[in-house]
Order: C-alpha cells, then structure tokens, then sequence
C-alpha cells in the first residue's frame, strides 16, 4: 500500500469511527433536579401549600431534591402508583391504617411498587427521591390534602421538554400567583366579616387552584379582623371560609390535642359550637374548625364541617387567642370586651 492509498484509508476509517459515535446512542448522565415545597408572604400569613414547580419531567435514573423553605410542615410523598384498590392515603407519615408504614429515608427511590415519603419538613430542610425506572407519579403531601403534584420519568435516551431553568421559571410563576392570590383573598374576608356584624370574624380564608399537574392552595393564616372591641354579654362568632386547611380559636393554654373541643364547649341549634368565657385568664378551645371534604361521586357524602365557633364574653377585659396550629405563623388576634 502506497503513502496516498495509506492516508485516504486512515482519513475513511476516522470518518466512519466518528459517524459510528454519532448515531452510537449516549448514555445520559444522571441529573439531580431541584423543586421546593411550600412558599410564603414576608409576613408568613399567606402561605402556598403548593409543589413548586408543580410538575416535572425527568429520565430515568435521575433524581429530585424538594426544600422546605417554610415553617409551615410539608411531606413529600409518592404512594403505590396504579393498585387496585387505591392505596389508602395515612394521616400522617408513619400514622397506622394507611398505605406508608413510616417515612424512609433520604435519596429512597421510588418506581411506584411501595410508598415513598419524608418526615414532616420545615425551614430549609431537603428531601430527594431518585427515580430508577420510567412512568408517570403522583406526588402528594400528607398534610394538606389538596397539594399534589406529577413527575414524569422518560427513558435515558427520550428528550426532556424542559430544563432546570424553566422548572425555576415556573416555580416562580405559580408562587407569585398563588400568594397574590391570597392577598386579594386577605380584602374579601374582611369584608365578609365586616358584612355579617361587628361580632364577626373571618378565621383564614383560602382557594384551590389546579393545572396540569395537579392542584395547589392558597391560605390566609390570619384572624380577619385582627381586634374585636365589643360590650359584656356580646357573642363573637369565627367563621373558617378556607376550603380544607383547620383552624382554631384558643384562648388560654394551647391542647395537647389541638382536634377535639374543650370541656364546657356546647353545640348550637346550627351545628356552631358555642362557650362562655368568664375571665381574661380562663380557658377555651374551639377544636379543629373547618369545612367537610369535597363529595366525590360513587362515594357516600361527607356531613357538614364544623366551620364556626362562638364566644359569649361575661366579664371585661383583654382576651388574646390564637391558632393552636399556626400560631408560629403569627396567628393571633384579641378581643377587647368594655363594661
């Protein structure tokens, strides 16, 4: 073989190695993604219980790290995908009688064959899940029934529709609406208060908003309005116009157990609970306040939520009260009660 013959051979076989590597498919590096879960006003009395950004699209082998960048608790969850029947959402993570016998741990990875779930998490902490196999998955948070999400997890070599920056883009987007959101929603439970009676106040108020990816809420954790000036002998009633998220109305020592009502709390005619404080220094609990879930067809419907609470004040004073779960949110307010 001549030197030009040499060469020209040299030259077609380095062409043919490059086109081989060029339709010879590449292996994907594994990529971790980021997400948060919650947001919140300055103020934190305007809180998205939201996946941010609420749907993603992942390959195969990738993983997801969540934060938490609030103190109002989250869990990132991934239950049984596609059972028959459903896998039975729990209460909370590790509470007996649902689908996830306890949390696991950081980095699990979830392909849809068992429930995947983190702790209760707040201000700051992180929890990532890697996702080995290609599908379609339900995220949910087990505190806030109507925050839930979707990952979807392409195969290594399918293209991804979007990227990190767009992801950050959209978390963005939908924080920014959800908490304007929830300051107009701030005008319209002061006004329906103030349109009821003097004695009349809103305790929080929120909305549930969806996309494609799953649904989100919005909630006000404030008492609207925040003091209440009325007369010995007056009535005050608290109305919870959120849509799922619990509240209550404590005066005094804050339960153990922030569900049930306290002793001497009566039940009225229409269904409100009704107690009588007698001093500034005494003790009452409304218990959880808030609107019954959604009916859904095929199922039994729910009974009427416990939505509102009454307070008969019998003797001057300042009565403070609070939240007893969100109150490290700044819910709180007081009643000023005048001879």
């Amino acid at each position: 073989m001549n030197s030009f013959t040499s060469i020209r051979f040299s030259i077609v076989a380095s062409c043919m190695l490059l086109l081989a590597a060029f339709f010879t498919p590449q292996k994907v590096q594994a990529a971790t993604w980021q997400a948060t879960a919650g947001a919140q006003s300055n103020d934190m009395g305007r809180q998205a219980l939201a996946f941010l950004a609420n749907e993603l699209w992942v390959h195969a082998g990738d993983s997801i790290t969540w934060t938490f960048p609030t103190p109002e608790i989250h869990t990132v969850t991934f239950l049984k995908q596609d059972t028959v029947p459903q896998q039975v959402r729990p209460a909370r993570p590790g509470v007996p009688g649902g689908g996830c016998p306890g949390t696991t741990a950081d980095n699990s990875s979830f392909d849809g064959s068992k429930c995947v779930t983190s702790a209760e998490s707040v201000n700051g902490q992180t929890y990532t899940v890697h996702f080995p196999t290609p599908g379609n998955f339900k995220l949910v948070c087990l505190v806030h029934p109507n925050m839930t999400g979707a990952v979807h997890v392409f195969p290594p070599l399918e293209s991804l529709p979007s990227d990190q920056a767009f992801y950050d883009q959209q978390a963005k987007k939908e924080q920014t609406e959800l908490l304007s959101d929830g300051a107009s929603l701030v005008g319209r439970g002061t006004a329906s208060a103030q349109r009821t009676s003097r004695d009349e106040v809103t305790v929080g108020i929120g909305e549930i908003v969806a996309n494609g990816g799953g649904s989100s809420t919005v909630s006000v954790m404030r008492f609207l309005p925040g003091t209440t000036v009325v007369r010995v002998g007056d009535t005050v009633e608290w109305t919870n116009l959120d849509p799922v998220t619990p509240h209550t109305v404590t005066f005094g020592t804050e339960p153990a157990n922030p569900v049930p009502p306290s002793g001497g709390v009566a039940v009225d005619s229409d269904g409100a609970r009704h107690a009588e404080l007698t001093s500034p220094a005494g003790n009452v609990h409304s218990g959880f306040i808030v609107a019954a879930p959604q009916d859904m067809t095929g199922l039994a419907q729910t009974p009427l939520g416990v939505t509102r609470f009454r307070v008969t004040f019998t003797s001057p004073g300042t009565f403070d009260y609070f939240c007893a779960l969100h109150d490290d949110l700044g819910m709180a307010a007081r009643v000023i009660v005048h001879p």
